[in-house]
């Protein structure tokens, strides 16, 4: 009993052989990694266990129950012979991994197989191999991911079952009780292990392979948040540079170099000097990758340098698009086509598709930018019309009253007008500026409240240097004129306090006029309104303006109540700014 049990385990460095071969099939990874196989896959597998089941029955000994004696390898049986095999382990594997369609299906190949080889337990092991499957299969459903722990005892099981099979129907019983007693136990434990040490093969190819898959997004993770803030900027020879800097470092390439449609971008690594231009066999691959779009291998013919003494034998070129179309190359050079395998060409064609989405990522932001400056100088544009009306209406009313104070106003609104069309023309300005160009406002509306209109200014100088959008606070202070003191005739009182406060540039400009209710303060500056007081375009624009340049953050802050004024604040980032 033990030589028997020696023999069989030492036959099966034959399963793991298999175990290992099986990983290299697609249909196996399949079986490993779907909930469920589809039909011609299920087929796939029942062809191969089952042919797995055959092979461990020729590779099992048969033993004569009358002599007692062991044959090393199986062929055609006699009456009173059986074999002790590894049949069932094929079974059970197909179960546990395929389900109950697999298993039976590889039972039946292997059951039918072994009931042609004849001898007294041809019906009974041939219908044990089918009840093997259907076993497996039972375990398969109930507990998708097989420990090896169950595996041996699922494997011991099905071999159990199969010695009592053949004691119910292997006849005559004496033969049949001879046979389990000297095969039974060696065969029990044998195929259990073997169940085991198959599933420990697989799993750990797979779980190496996993690891491999694992480190390479890590790599491509860590790759793109080195690059993102690079390709920022699109494909030009600087960001190029930092990239191929940053993947020579990454990855184990003799040289990285990156291309547009015409030009080399750059090249870091070995053979520098001689990459800067290429030779016209490699200029025609390196083409035949753009125009493809697909990565190709280039041995050292392909990429022979114009000078001699290059240290490169082979490249692998990626290509880069921008919105599906090819815009460049991205090349690894190695030494010799030996280091190039299948992990690296996977690793390689992730990062071709990973800077070619930030490149995408990367025109898109700009068009954004460019949309959102567009809309900010739209802003601005509206507002000018806005303040002109005001004034024009103000210098009418006076013409009559007094000529010469008149002709003094259109003087100030002449230069506030040069001011004003030299501001927008830019999205920034200084809040020095801003201040000036709010005081020429002031001149001209100060003819509308003579001795009734007093600005108050609270000036951190400091602050006056910080950029901001050009006309964000005389629209304001405008709106305390034109609707805080519509019904006021006396003792008009504007604030306005600029302040450096840790961070940040706080300004608030507060008026002593009507107020309004808290519900309109909310609203104002979020939205147009619509009703006889105004629409509330100058604060909204204002608003939009200084969130689209610094976030919600900087929006408008509005405090006001019926008679008690109206409070408008907002702050933005601080920047040291050199004197």
């Amino acid at each position: 009993m033990f030589e028997l049990l020696t023999t069989m385990v030492e036959r099966l460095g034959i399963i793991v052989t298999i175990a290992f071969i099986l990983t290299r099939f697609q249909f196996f990874r399949d079986m490993i990694y779907q909930e469920q196989l589809k039909r011609n896959q299920q087929y796939t597998a029942i062809l191969f266990f089952g042919f797995f089941g055959i092979i461990g029955t020729y590779t099992g000994l048969s033993l004569s129950t009358e002599s007692l004696h062991f044959s090393r390898w199986t062929s055609d049986l006699s009456a009173d012979e059986a074999i002790a095999n590894s049949r069932v382990i094929g079974v059970v594997i197909a179960g546990l991994l395929g389900g109950y369609k697999v298993g039976i299906g590889a039972g039946l190949i292997a059951g039918i197989h072994r009931f042609t080889l004849g001898g007294f337990t041809a019906l009974a092991c041939g219908l044990a191999s089918i009840i093997a499957g259907v076993l497996a299969g039972y375990f398969h459903k109930k507990h998708q991911h097989i420990k090896l722990k169950s595996a041996l005892i699922i494997g011991a099981l099905a071999e159990a079952i199969q010695m009592l099979i053949i004691l119910l129907l292997s006849r005559p019983f004496e033969q049949a009780w001879t046979l389990v007693e000297i095969i039974g136990l060696p065969m029990i434990i044998a195929n259990g292990l073997g169940c085991a040490l198959f599933l420990l093969v697989i799993r750990n190819v797979v779980n190496e392979e996993e690891k491999v898959v694992a480190v390479q997004a890590q790599k491509i993770l860590r790759i793109a948040d080195q690059t993102l803030a690079h390709l920022r900027n699109g494909m030009n020879p600087q960001s190029a540079e930092a990239v191929c800097q940053i993947l020579h470092k990454e990855i184990k390439a003799s040289a990285v170099a990156m291309t547009n449609m015409t030009d080399i971008l750059a090249h870091v690594g070995l053979g520098n000097d001689h990459h800067r231009s290429e030779s016209p066999i490699q200029t025609q691959i390196t083409l035949g990758a753009i125009h493809r779009n697909e990565i190709i291998v280039a041995n050292q013919e392909s990429i022979q340098c114009r000078e001699k003494g290059c240290p490169l034998g082979a490249a692998i070129i990626a290509p880069l698009k921008l919105r599906g179309k090819p815009i460049g190359t991205l090349k690894f050079y190695f030494r010799s086509e030996k280091e190039i395998n299948n992990v690296v060409m996977e690793l390689i064609s992730g990062l071709s598709m990973m800077i070619s989405n930030q490149l995408e990522i990367a025109e898109a932001d700009r068009a954004y930018q460019l949309a959102k400056e567009a809309e900010v100088m739209a802003l601005q544009a509206q507002i000018s019309p806005h303040f002109l009306f005001n004034s024009l209406n103000t210098i009418v009313s006076l013409i009559r009253l007094d000529p010469t104070k008149a002709r003094k106003l259109l003087v100030s609104l002449s230069h506030f007008l040069r001011q004003n069309l030299t501001v927008t023309t830019h999205s920034v300005t200084t809040l020095e500026q801003e201040i000036k160009h709010t005081k020429a406002y002031l001149t001209i509306e100060e003819a509308r409240f003579v001795d009734k209109l007093e600005v108050l200014y609270d000036i951190d100088g400091e602050a006056l240097l910080q950029n901001i959008p050009p006309l964000t606070l005389q629209p304001i202070i405008e709106n305390s004129i034109k609707h805080g003191f519509k019904n006021k005739e006396y003792n008009c009182i504007i604030q306005v306090m600029v302040k450096k406060r840790n961070e940040s540039i706080f300004v608030k400009v507060t008026d002593n006029g009507q107020g309004m209710s808290k519900e309109r303060a909310e609203q104002i500056g979020k939205e147009l309104l619509h009703s006889e007081k105004g629409t509330g375009m100058a604060l909204f624009n204002v608003n939009r303006r200084l969130t689209m340049t610094y976030g919600e953050e900087a929006a408008l802050k509005i405090k006001s109540d019926i008679e008690n004024g109206t409070e408008i604040a907002f702050s933005i980032p601080y920047v040291k700014v050199a004197k």
